[in-house]
This record gives structure tokens, C-alpha cells and sequence, in this order.
């Protein structure tokens, strides 16, 4: 059985990703209490379920210490237990419940909405520590969905190295683990021909491979990931997600990420590429 745990801030877009898994043929199951995981797998393994997915989050705040242990007994009964954690901006989500005008689940008379948030965020970080996270703050729906079907695409046996390039000036994807600044790089935004491309186009690939520096830069940059890359496989990780960034999220990020996903992949590594400010 494969079972999809989606966890998250409020308004970060769990129920999207529910419905997204829901499309995909998945059993699922919202804001189910931590402690009736366990009865639940066993129930729908009984009925022929091979895949569900549930959520589960601050609403059953009682319950959320649990889950690491929950998630540890579902992986010796030989389960295929993915964790996923939905996070955006303070900012991005308070402008989210003024828009639906919906209530956060921690709302009271004490509490501000961006203290409710910082309080959820800091409830739920060791669960944070522990999945495979996204940053929707600046996604649209569709690409939401998009990443959410390549994250149950992938081998969960394997270590997933999940490359994005990002710009600066939209703020840093709090989904990262380690962070590459390029900006110090020629850049091709002032080109006028080459401005409206991006760094995945020819123009831009030659404009950029002229330069040594920027061979430097991509070669001291894999020798990092290549010398650190077997430690976090000692330490269980399942994901890494490095993020590379420079001043708009066009150009010199995109050529970046491109080049290191092409080097990996080609060593037999588990790649995902993303590209946030690529619409």
C-alpha cells in the first residue's frame, strides 16, 4: 500500500493537493486525527485500497506529536509512507484568508492572523523537518498540481534531488536546503535580444558559456553537492532540495539548474527540476 501524508500551514494548499491525488486514483481522507492513521490503513488494506492519501494538520493539534511514530510503524509494516508539507509566505497566506475571508483553525480573541500563522509554522516544524516540502507562495494551481504529480512519480527508496532555480527580487523558496546566490554572474537581462528569452534557450546557453566564471561557478557548485551528497544519504534523507538563484529567476538560475539536473541524472541520481518563476 502507498500512502500519501499531506501536511501543512492552512491556506498553503493541502486541499488542492488532495484533490489533485483524489484525481489520481487515491483513497483519501481530510483532517483525520493522527491516532486512527494506523486503524485506517489497515481498514481500507482489508477493503483492497493500494493507495490513500491523508491530511493531516493543526486542526487535530492534539494528535500531531505523534505522527513520526505513526509514520515509523507504517514503514516496518512494509508500507510506502511519502510525507508532504505545503508552506508559503506569512504574507502570501494572509492575503489568502482575507481573500476566501475564511477563519484560521487557530483564530481566537487573543491572537492576531499573522500570530496564528507564525504559531502553526513553529507547532509544526518537526513535522516540516522530516517530508518532502513545497513553497507555494508564488505557485499557481495548475503548477501546483504539476509538482504534486511528480511527487508521487518518484522513488522513495532513492534520495531525490530536486534542483530550482529562483529569482532574488520574488524572496528565497523556504523549501530549500541549500541555497546558491549567481547574481554575481554576466547577465543576459541586459541584452535586449537576449531579455526575453530564458537560460534554457541556445542564445542564452552561449551567451552565459562565454564567460569563464560561469563555468567556475557550475563546476564549484557540483563538486559541493558531489562531496556532500553520500552524507545526507547516511542520514536517511529521502529529499534534497537545492535551490539556485539570481536576480529575476530567468536566466542564469534556470541555465544553472539545468546543467547540475543534466550532470546528476547522468551519474544515475533521482532529479526533479523546477523552475518558479517560469510560467
Amino acid at each position: 500500500m502507498q500512502v500519501i501524508l499531506i501536511s501543512g500551514l492552512s491556506g498553503s494548499g493541502k486541499s488542492i493537493a488532495l484533490n489533485v491525488l483524489e484525481d489520481c486514483g487515491y483513497y483519501c481522507v481530510d483532517n483525520l486525527p493522527v491516532r486512527l492513521l494506523s486503524d485506517l490503513t489497515r481498514i481500507l488494506l482489508e477493503s483492497g485500497s493500494e493507495r490513500i492519501a491523508v491530511s493531516v494538520d493543526v486542526r487535530n493539534v492534539s494528535s500531531l506529536s505523534q505522527l513520526p511514530q505513526h509514520i515509523q510503524a507504517l514503514r516496518q509494516g512494509e508500507m510506502d509512507v511519502r510525507l508532504l508539507f505545503l508552506e508559503a509566505k506569512t504574507e502570501t497566506l494572509v492575503k489568502r484568508f482575507s481573500e476566501t475571508r475564511r477563519k484560521h483553525p487557530l483564530s481566537d480573541d487573543k491572537l492576531t492572523l499573522p500570530e496564528c500563522i507564525e504559531s502553526e509554522r513553529e507547532m509544526l516544524s518537526e513535522i516540516r523537518e522530516i517530508a518532502h516540502k513545497i513553497d507555494t507562495s508564488d505557485l499557481s494551481p495548475n503548477v501546483l498540481r504539476s509538482w504534486i504529480q511528480d511527487f508521487i512519480q518518484i522513488d522513495r527508496s532513492r534520495l531525490t534531488l530536486l534542483f530550482q532555480s529562483f529569482g532574488f527580487k520574488h524572496g528565497l523558496p523556504l523549501d530549500s536546503d541549500m541555497v546558491f546566490d549567481v547574481r554575481c554572474l554576466p547577465n543576459p537581462f541586459y541584452d535586449p535580444k537576449l531579455r526575453p528569452l530564458t537560460g534554457r534557450e541556445p542564445a542564452v546557453v552561449r551567451f552565459l558559456e562565454s564567460d569563464e566564471s560561469v563555468g567556475r561557478m557550475l563546476d564549484d557548485i557540483r563538486r559541493f553537492v558531489e562531496t556532500w551528497l553520500p552524507s545526507f544519504i547516511r542520514d536517511n534523507r529521502n529529499y534534497l532540495s537545492i535551490s539556485i538563484g539570481c536576480t529575476g529567476g530567468q536566466h542564469r538560475s534556470v541555465y544553472m539548474v539545468e546543467k547540475l539536473a543534466g550532470h546528476f541524472s547522468s551519474l544515475n541520481s533521482q532529479v526533479l527540476v523546477r523552475h518558479r518563476e517560469l510560467k
